[in-house]
């Protein structure tokens, strides 16, 4: 009787503490991405401005380590455009036959560029925080896009009864509400190719399109081919049913 206590004790304990650690975040605002449900496709004109806004503001901080850059063909860039962007990039390479290393144009089977050296050269230039890998984020954070698109746009005023920790920011939507990252973006920060300045939230959005995209860059293609096993299987069973009621009919 006393281990049947004390294991109850433990497991509300447990209950209670998740509770609470489930009220240190914000409430995510879910909205509508047209990637997500079953016939759900990726607003690719989107995704390459969401990409834009990675190159020119996430990616200074925030890597991509699992991706290359021949992945941006799936956005529907050339070859050309993906050498182009290759290029601007310098990586480590050799060693040569004298046995040192070079620095050469990143090609586009290289990994895309790494801000810092390492994570201590990271943590070093960033207070002692480390910026977290973007290749999966969208999978690692509950909500994927909307995690993304409401810590982007999370940033105010801490409430007056709030001591806020020195050298973090007020979030609305980061666990704990005090985050390392300063707000990233601001109205007008990134402008598009077509020459429309992004509103924050707008920036906010096509970046968080864009590396769902990263996480998942094979959906699309995954849900199609479910949908064709799906429509085999029902032909299939429409078949074998066919068949049994043809064979079986003398017996009935």
């Amino acid at each position: 009787m006393k281990k049947k206590l004390i294991g109850f004790m433990v497991a509300a304990a447990l209950c209670l503490g998740g509770a609470a650690h489930a009220e240190e975040g914000g409430k995510l605002a879910h909205q509508y991405w047209p990637e997500r449900g079953v016939f759900g496709k990726y607003d690719m004109a989107s995704v390459q401005r969401g990409f834009q806004v990675y190159r020119e503001v996430c990616s200074n901080c925030h890597s991509l380590k699992l991706m290359s850059y021949r992945d941006l063909k799936g956005l529907g860039y050339t070859d050309a455009q993906v050498k182009a962007v290759a290029s601007a990039y310098t990586v480590q390479d050799g060693p040569n036959d004298e046995g040192e290393m070079f620095d050469r144009p990143a090609r586009p089977s290289d990994r895309f560029h790494s801000p810092f050296a390492n994570d201590k050269a990271a943590r070093a230039a960033n207070g002692g925080a480390l910026p977290p890998d973007m290749s999966l984020l969208a999978n690692a954070r509950p909500g994927g896009p909307d995690y993304i698109y409401g810590i982007l746009t999370g940033y105010g005023t801490a409430p007056a009864d709030v001591k806020m920790t020195p050298g973090l920011y007020w979030n609305d939507t980061f666990p704990g509400h005090q985050i390392a990252m300063p707000q990233p973006l601001s109205d007008g920060q990134v402008t598009y190719s077509n020459g429309d300045a992004a509103s924050t939230q707008q920036a906010a959005r096509d970046v968080a399109q864009f590396l769902d995209w990263a996480s998942n860059p094979h959906m699309e293609a995954r849900k199609a081919m479910g949908i064709k096993v799906i429509l085999f299987m029902l032909f299939f069973v429409g078949i074998m049913r066919a068949a049994k009621r043809k064979v079986w009919a003398d017996v009935h």
